[in-house]
């Protein structure tokens, strides 16, 4: 008698453990990858220097500095205005006078002849305020060059700054998503399985609710962190002039 007894439970147990994965197998879908998010992202130092290359107000900088070099030039040669040469020609009709000496006494001879005049001569200029203050406005033209080259370098150290967080960022955006993406496909799958066993008597409906309210809000996550995703995407190829595919 236990002996049959043993043998129907056996029996009721292989049943039941067999139609139990049979709904199983047959709840379950067809899982697809997860859509892929990596990205070809360059170097780090290329994103930098094209962020360099890409931005207006570096570009502004740079003519600035090469103006106040100009400038600087301009005022070291200031002191050549001091000096020249000028030449002038005149045509007309003019008195000519000269001395002829003979025997000790001197003769004054006056004649009028239509001729070209030429003249060529050298001047020379000592202003005493361009010289007490040459040498200041050298110096100021100096400083002025420091000053820009140095505000260019504060603003290169920015940019910089700028593209390694906006790297760092959508490295950790584009590998937050993958995660999301994975976690999707299995929740997906999960609640398809729930339906059917739901649909075959085997949860109770507060379980499906359950499951739906947790597929619904992983979705949800999944589509905030692609949305993130694509803004850090657009921030850094906005930045450097760069596409990523």
């Amino acid at each position: 008698m236990k002996n049959s007894l043993r043998t129907v439970a056996m029996l009721l147990v292989v049943l039941f453990t067999h139609t139990f994965v049979a709904n199983a197998q047959d709840s379950i879908v067809d899982v697809k990858e997860p859509e892929s998010f990596k990205l070809l992202i360059p170097k780090l130092e290329v994103l930098i220097d094209s962020a360099w290359a890409n931005n207006g107000l570096l570009g502004y900088r740079e003519d600035q500095i090469e103006v106040k070099k100009s400038n600087l030039k301009a005022k070291k040669r200031n002191w050549t205005r001091n000096f020249g040469i000028y030449a002038d020609s005149r045509y007309g009709t003019f008195d000519n006078v000269s001395t002829n000496v003979t025997g000790g006494n001197a003769i004054n001879l006056s004649t009028t002849a239509t001729q070209m005049n030429f003249g060529v001569g050298f001047f020379l200029k000592i202003p005493v305020f361009d010289i007490l203050h040459r040498k200041a406005d050298v110096k100021q033209a100096k400083a002025e060059i420091s000053q820009a080259e140095n505000y260019l370098k504060f603003q290169r150290d920015e940019i910089r700054e700028t593209v390694i967080i906006y790297y760092e960022d959508l490295l950790l955006k584009q590998n937050l998503l993958e995660l999301k993406a994975k976690n999707l496909g299995n929740a997906k799958v999960s609640m398809e399985m729930a339906e059917k066993e739901y649909k075959n008597g085997l949860i109770p409906v507060y379980e499906y609710v359950r499951i739906f309210d947790i597929t619904a809000r992983i979705e949800s996550e999944y589509e905030t962190a692609k949305s993130e995703f694509m803004l850090s995407k657009k921030l850094l190829e906005n930045l450097t002039g760069l596409t990523f595919k």
